[in-house]
């Protein structure tokens, strides 16, 4: 099976963080954005060089600093003297799965330069729009917004992921794992496991996937309740709920099931929403998060 067989070959590099790596390879087959957030040298860069490895397809990796430029990103429209002509130069951003590394170490204007990209998987240089690639992916990561030097994500860059992964340490017996590893040296050989075209059809699947209405009911009372919530200040945009429709149809993809069941949507509810929750200050002054919110509500809302 597709989804088990990506997630096997990550495995051989990564130790742990299966919720990372669920979460990447379902992203991946509804051609979604994942935000990765935790802490340095928990292996996010590394997993996303690993799965760029895996299918064979192009990747690219931006470093985000805080003198960075947008049309570092996008590309620019380069005058050549000899010959009097504007050119374009294609920026990082045109590849398959793009890493943004600590997008939260660069302002605001550079973090939107990826808005356009990540909605309608175009760019626009000089007027021009261009077309990028099938598969487009953005996985980004960032640090603790507690971090020093890191500014906060925009809401509408945040909405614009599919997922939010918060990464935790790993177990002590998984860093024993890392140490042996490590010790060894030995090389590990990533298997190239899908190409491109399948990977289209994989997506065609996930998309066929059956869901009856009163599910997707479900999932609109979910998200409404983000929003009615007394804890909110915001709560999930459509586009939440149209993310939560897609990725529980993934899930029910990874358990090799050609509908969708009531447990798919709730296993996948807090990375879909959690960065979409807005809490009021006396929510966050209370130590409240967005999570702790989103457990009242998939307790609330009746399952049908």
């Amino acid at each position: 099976m597709i989804f088990q067989s990506i997630k096997a070959e990550i495995q051989k590099v990564i130790v742990g963080q299966e919720e990372m790596i669920d979460a990447i390879i379902l992203a991946l087959l509804c051609e979604g954005h994942v935000l990765l957030e935790g802490l340095p040298g928990l292996a996010k860069t590394t997993t996303i060089k690993t799965l760029a490895q895996t299918l064979g397809i192009d990747s690219k990796r931006v470093q985000f600093t805080p003198d960075l430029l947008p049309s570092d990103i996008t590309g620019a429209q380069i005058f050549n003297p000899k010959t009097g002509d504007f050119t374009i130069k294609h920026g990082p951003i045109f590849t398959n799965l793009l890493l943004a590394d600590e997008i939260n170490r660069a302002p605001a204007k550079v973090q939107s330069a990826l808005l356009e990209a990540m909605q309608e998987r175009q760019v626009t240089i000089a007027e021009e729009s261009f077309a990028l690639p099938f598969p487009f992916v953005v996985m980004a990561t960032q640090n603790p917004i507690e971090q020093e030097g890191t500014y906060r994500l925009p809401e509408a860059q945040l909405d614009r992921f599919m997922f939010k992964i918060e990464l935790g340490y790993n177990t002590p017996n998984e860093e024993l794992e890392i140490l042996e590893r490590f010790e060894k040296k030995k090389e590990v050989q990533i298997q190239n496991v899908l190409s491109k075209e399948e990977l289209k059809q994989a997506k065609e699947q996930v998309e066929s996937i059956h869901i009856e209405k009163a599910l997707k009911n479900y999932i609109v009372q979910i998200v409404q309740a983000t929003r009615d919530h007394p804890d909110t200040m915001y709560g999930s945009s459509p586009r939440g709920s149209i993310d939560l429709l897609k990725a529980s149809k993934a899930v029910a993809y990874k358990y090799g099931r050609d509908y969708v069941t009531p447990k798919d949507i709730l296993d996948i509810v807090k990375p879909t929403l959690r960065h979409r929750v807005i809490l009021n200050y006396e929510a966050r002054a209370e130590g409240k998060n967005a999570d702790m919110i989103l457990e009242s509500i998939m307790k609330e809302v009746p399952i049908p």
